[in-house]
């Protein structure tokens, strides 16, 4: 079975509401103080390990890093829902962004939750809860978002950021001129600001790897600059939606060479690292059990296997809206090893030149910085 992985400590759903009632002078579970601006720097795949590995290369964001300054991301560890936590701060279960591809079931299709959107699948009611910039509108407290202009109009966007001014900016720095610009021109604000870069370099080229290292050694300069230049009472809060381990070619497992592991299963979701499987409709109840059992039986130690309701009942997804329920796999496979899974029916061969790759349960997939600067600092 996934083992069920319990924080006692702040999640990844506390961060923004957790700003916005700093904005409002309002107690909150970071406790964090009263603020003028909150701003939220969700640099994607900076596992909290990783940064530690490589500390020597972001000497700023190292030095303001203390051994509490990390927290549990979300299950499945992949980018879809993590944002969707931050922003709604709820659970995958309760927002429905379950995972990176997933099962519409009203049109029998896997839909990419990244960039899958169409008519069929809408952002205003796939993504089933409010997100904290709708509260701040509610509260009446400016909320912004700042990314890349080709994320502007996305579904994804129209998803986990609505309520949110977008602002485009491509660089890394003016993406961090542009957070200034909303601080100088705003009495009060919370800002999410987006970081792809690293995660850019560590499915090309692995975390490992110098591409990996110079983006970080980009981020840590771009960001100790802007933090030096904050007033009074502005907040910064860094954190990731999840982390990156490498895995080579030759730790590639072909899973639909082995027939009984894809018995009965008509849709393969989730993605290389975190398998979702759907099995074909109108077969008896046990056909998920038997699957899984396939699975252990077959892979081993390799891997940790669920049922959805296995999943469920071990609150990995948190609560579980109905509408989200069958978005989840019949069955769940996580990678255990250094190990990722394709099918090799796959004739574009699509996903395998990645390195860096995330979405199981391991501390370095699931475990992510929190670092407070500003008026946030310790």
């Amino acid at each position: 079975m996934l083992p069920a992985r319990i924080s006692r400590g702040p999640r990844l759903a506390d961060v923004l509401r957790s700003c916005l009632q700093s904005v409002r002078a309002e107690p909150n579970v970071l406790s964090l103080p009263a603020s003028s601006h909150a701003i939220v720097l969700l640099v994607d795949g900076l596992g909290a390990s990783a940064l530690r590995s490589r500390s020597g290369h972001a000497r700023f964001l190292a030095s303001r890093m203390a051994k509490s300054d990390v927290i549990e991301g979300v299950f499945p560890a992949t980018t879809a829902s993590a944002i969707a936590t931050l922003t709604t701060a709820s659970a995958p279960g309760e927002h429905g962004m379950v995972g990176y591809s997933v099962l519409d079931a009203e049109n029998d299709r896997l839909v990419n939750q990244l960039k899958g959107w169409d008519a069929q699948m809408r952002p205003e009611s796939w993504q089933l809860r409010r997100t904290v910039f709708e509260q701040a509108q509610d509260a009446g407290v400016p909320a912004f978002a700042i990314g890349t202009a080709r994320y502007a109009d996305s579904g994804l966007t129209h998803a986990v950021l609505r309520g949110a001014s977008y602002v485009s900016a491509d660089t890394l720095e003016e993406r961090f001129a542009a957070a200034q610009r909303v601080i100088d021109s705003t009495e009060r604000a919370i800002v999410y600001l987006y970081v792809a870069e690293l995660d850019m370099a560590a499915h090309a080229k692995g975390w490992e790897s110098d591409k990996w290292l110079g983006e970080l050694e980009k981020l840590d300069s771009a960001l100790a600059r802007f933090a030096g230049g904050l007033r009074k009472g502005v907040g910064v809060l860094l954190t990731a939606d999840h982390g990156i381990v490498d895995v080579p070619l030759d730790k590639h497992v072909l899973y639909d060479t082995v027939p009984e592991l894809i018995a009965g299963v008509r849709h393969v979701g989730g993605e290389p690292r975190c398998l979702q499987l759907y099995l074909e409709p109108g077969l008896p109840a046990s056909a998920a059990d038997e699957l899984a059992e396939s699975w252990r039986r077959v892979e081993g130690d390799r891997v940790w296997v669920s049922t959805r309701a296995e999943a469920i009942a071990d609150g990995l997804f948190g609560d579980v809206d109905p509408r989200a329920e069958p978005r989840i796999g019949d069955v769940l496979v996580a990678a255990r090893k250094l190990v990722a899974y394709y099918d090799s029916r796959d004739i574009t061969r699509s996903g395998r030149s990645m390195i860096g790759q995330h979405g199981s349960l391991s501390d370095e997939e699931m475990r992510i910085p929190l670092v407070r600067l500003g008026a946030f600092s310790r």
